[in-house]
């Protein structure tokens, strides 16, 4: 007879499963009591899904409605980042769309998702993470249910898998569009133009990747309003040298993204249509002024903010184990908290200076949405980041 506490943990265990660009994680918290049946769970939907007709379609539509939302959304920083990875590895690995296309949604039926779990969910490919827990109890779950399971998908060796590595080629990606109307309410919202410029940085397997990430922190940014309040970031470069200075400008916000085998730094920005190439060239600028001179008490207040925004979210269990996940499948290991830390604080003015300046030489990678009659040319973007104050080539017109 099963144990009085398997019904509680089967009916009630909060769980969700996480897509990003290069990973997918099921995750489950649960009483320890019910560790064994929690990775048995796990296992059988990891391994064992049923993928009937009903729930397929159903996920069509789920998909479909998905799309229109994401395409009439006033923020459009999803569809941003897409288009700025499509331009920045144009046809390859991380480049390829995150979101399947309308026209492709009919096409992916049963057959198409079991060749993608047999080339995919491999063992090598796979980490089973655990906060809480026993390790020796862990270890013995894992051999029960994972170890010589039969998966739906059968047994047949994995023949198409890319293993590709990432091919960094930079361009620009535009999207023209209507956006007077996209307010979700009576109140009237601003018409916008959205541009996103990225430049490659590095793998977060590299050393540089934490002088990169304290880099991106300290440029920070944010929308025009903010709450504020301590942490909240009102004194990083976005917001003094941009935000502060131009009112017209509605977001300024730098990002980072890592993978594997590289990386992507960019800058979001948008303002009103008629000021475009005004904030293409405040972008430009901040970008040149990262290779130049760092304030040691800028840097320092980056550096505590990286370090408090990773103790505040290491707080979590469930960002304990994506954590501890995420590190064992990239690197084979995990780096603690306090090593974390101290690697932060070894970051010295002349790393940002080093990285900044590496970056700045390569192709930069332009995503742009919205009214773009102003928007200047690929090629004098990047004259912008190659000169030595980031301004634009000038232009000169016979009529106005």
């Amino acid at each position: 007879m099963a144990p009085a506490w398997h019904a509680p943990v089967v009916t009630s265990v909060p769980s969700f499963v996480g897509f990003s660009r290069d990973t997918t994680m099921y995750a489950v918290s649960a009483d320890s009591k019910g560790l064994d049946t929690v990775v048995g769970l796990l296992a059988d939907v990891v391994l064992h899904p049923r993928l009937t007709d009903e729930e397929i379609e159903m996920t069509r539509m789920a998909v479909r409605f998905e799309l229109e939302d994401l395409n009439m959304r006033p923020d459009p920083e999803p569809l941003l980042t897409e288009m700025l990875h499509e331009a920045a590895y144009r046809g390859n690995t991380v480049g390829f769309r995150r979101f399947c296309p309308t026209e492709n949604i009919a096409k992916i039926d049963r057959g198409v998702l079991h060749s993608y779990l047999r080339n995919y969910y491999t063992p090598d490919r796979m980490v089973l993470a655990g906060v809480g827990v026993e390790h020796d109890h862990l270890v013995e779950c894992a051999r029960k249910y994972l170890l010589g399971t039969q998966p739906a998908w059968g047994s047949e060796t994995a023949v198409d898998v890319d293993r590709s590595v990432a091919q960094y080629t930079g361009g620009i990606i535009k999207l023209e569009r209507d956006m007077s109307n996209v307010s979700l309410g009576p109140a009237p919202f601003p018409e916008l133009t959205h541009i996103m410029i990225g430049l490659e940085s590095c793998s977060f397997l590299e050393a540089d990747f934490i002088p990169y990430a304290v880099l991106n922190m300290m440029m920070g940014g944010g929308g025009s309003f903010s709450a504020g309040g301590p942490g909240k970031g009102m004194f990083t470069r976005l917001y003094l040298n941009v935000l502060n200075r131009h009112h017209w400008m509605y977001n300024a916000t730098a990002y980072h993204h890592s993978y594997e085998d590289t990386g992507l730094l960019c800058i979001h920005a948008s303002a009103d249509p008629r000021q475009v190439r005004e904030m293409v060239e405040i972008i430009t600028k901040e970008f040149v002024l990262m290779g130049g001179t760092v304030d040691v008490v800028e840097l320092e207040r980056a550096k505590t903010q990286l370090m408090s925004m990773l103790m505040m979210n290491l707080e979590s269990r469930p960002v304990i184990f994506e954590d501890v996940g995420r590190q064992v499948l990239a690197t084979h290991s995990r780096k603690l908290p306090h090593e974390l830390c101290t690697l932060i604080r070894n970051v010295k003015p002349e790393d940002i200076k080093r990285v900044a300046s590496k970056m700045l030489r390569g192709n930069p990678a332009v995503a742009a949405l919205g009214n773009l009659a102003d928007l200047p040319s690929y090629e004098h973007i990047h004259v912008a980041l190659s000169s030595r104050d980031g301004r634009l080539p000038k232009t000169y017109r016979l009529f106005r």
